[in-house]
């Protein structure tokens, strides 16, 4: 005896076209009926509204927005110019060998001299993308009384989980200076109440003398350094964007000034040279710090 066929349940899709076509051949049929009744029906008929059919779109895939960028394989690099500066080709089998062989097969060792110092350190100070799994990676080597800088050429899954050195490192100058741009604190503040509020706010802030909170704007949060850094802070120069800043008098409240200072921490273990940028605010006869916005971020 033959097996019956399994019926499939339809999907939801096969219920609305099966609901879309029984939909239609009522209507035809009505229409039919209507011919049959006469003009009129025909007439009401057409002017009932029709039931709407409900289509479903296909689901859309989201694409992300931009490719995720290629891991940079820096970290890679150091580990292999640090194992390869340590290295010797005359002990192949040494722990530094090996590993720099594992990061690059092809490179030759270099020959140790008699009493060669290895770095002390060794940090990536450049990192280039080229092309593909293409990069060029230059690292500092600090030794005691000297650095070197080193450009290693490597390859680099996007993923940062597969990384070879492709070539011989090349022993590389110093990277150039870079011009200084025009400063924009170009208002000296002479002393005064603002140099005062100053060298008060940086004591309290390096050496925990005091409470910084009573040298603050409304609004304003910072905490001092912990533990306390310096045993006396003097502020040597002060420099403004602002005008204001170099009044002889407070200006009136809400005055804000952007200011530059320089100053000398004495430290535990030696005198620091220190240089801060503020915000500060005018408020009832004084200045107070707004904001301490050195290093390119802004507490507040």
């Amino acid at each position: 005896m033959p097996t019956p066929p399994v019926k499939t349940p339809p999907t939801a899709a096969g219920l609305d076209l099966q609901r879309t076509r029984r939909a239609v051949r009522l209507g035809r049929a009505g229409v039919w009926a209507c011919l049959l009744a006469g003009p009129a029906a025909l007439a009401l008929a057409l002017s009932q509204p029709t039931a709407a059919v409900v289509t479903r779109s296909a689901p859309t895939s989201v694409r992300p927005s931009a490719a995720a960028a290629p891991a940079d394989p820096s970290g890679y690099v150091v580990e292999f110019v640090d194992a390869w500066l340590k290295a010797d080709a005359d002990t192949p089998d040494s722990a530094h060998a090996v590993r720099a062989q594992q990061l690059a097969p092809d490179v030759a060792l270099p020959e140790q001299a008699d009493g060669a110092k290895a770095p002390q350190k060794v940090i990536a100070v450049r990192s280039v993308h080229r092309t593909g799994e293409a990069w060029s990676v230059t690292v500092a080597a600090q030794y005691a009384d000297d650095v070197r800088y080193f450009a290693v050429p490597v390859a680099a899954s996007r993923s940062g989980d597969a990384v070879t050195v492709t070539g011989t490192p090349a022993l590389v100058a110093a990277p150039p200076m870079a011009k200084t741009p025009p400063s924009a604190y170009t208002v000296e503040v002479p002393k005064g109440p603002l140099s005062e509020a100053l060298g008060g706010f940086l004591t309290a802030y390096l050496s925990s003398s005091g409470a910084v909170d009573r040298y603050l704007a409304p609004k304003t949060s910072l905490t001092a350094i912990v533990p306390p850094a310096a045993t006396q802070v003097d502020v040597q120069v002060v420099s403004a964007r602002e005008e204001a800043a170099a009044a002889e008098q407070v200006p009136a409240d809400g005055t804000r000034v952007r200011v530059q200072a320089s100053a000398l921490a004495y430290t535990p273990s030696g005198t620091w040279p220190l240089s801060y940028e503020l915000t500060l605010a005018a408020r009832g006869g004084r200045w107070e710090i707004a904001a301490l916005t050195s290093g390119g971020g802004e507490a507040k």
